[in-house]
């Protein structure tokens, strides 16, 4: 018989030091980003965009988190699958709330569980997955 230890959860404490993570490495590198950050059952713990992004970048945002939670995989790795003759081809239009398959995307991990995700939009997708992963390291 196998017993699962608890794991504590996505803080707001958590979200907020992610968010600032994310916007102190897009600001360094001049960069205009909105980050999301949400808890593992898909719920918006943290968001902010920068008054310089373009407002899709907030959307973008959060739909990269959403899709790195759904997933449990970096955005960033899951690019290829959804071109034409990928495992995830269609995916993308296949639910009700859409996806995105652009780099921006992490999960977030504590002690080998999904805990939640974060997000970033407003910069190229490499710069943005960068904000990401450096964010989620800095938590760990």
């Amino acid at each position: 018989m196998s017993t699962l230890s608890a794991v504590a959860p996505l803080t707001t404490q958590d979200a907020e030091a992610l968010i600032e993570a994310a916007r102190s490495a897009a600001e360094t590198a001049d960069v205009a980003a909105a980050v999301t950050v949400l808890d593992a059952g898909g719920h918006l713990l943290a968001f902010r965009r920068d008054d310089r992004a373009v407002l899709i970048a907030g959307e973008t945002s959060t739909r990269k988190a959403y899709t790195a939670l759904q997933l449990n995989t970096p955005t960033a790795d899951l690019v290829d699958a959804v071109q034409p003759g990928g495992l995830f081809h269609t995916l993308p239009t296949a639910l009700d709330r859409p996806l995105l398959f652009i780099a921006g995307g992490v999960p977030v991990h504590r002690d080998g569980r999904l805990i939640g995700a974060i997000g970033v939009g407003g910069g190229a997708p490499e710069q943005d997955h960068g904000f990401a992963s450096a964010a989620v390291a800095g938590l760990l």
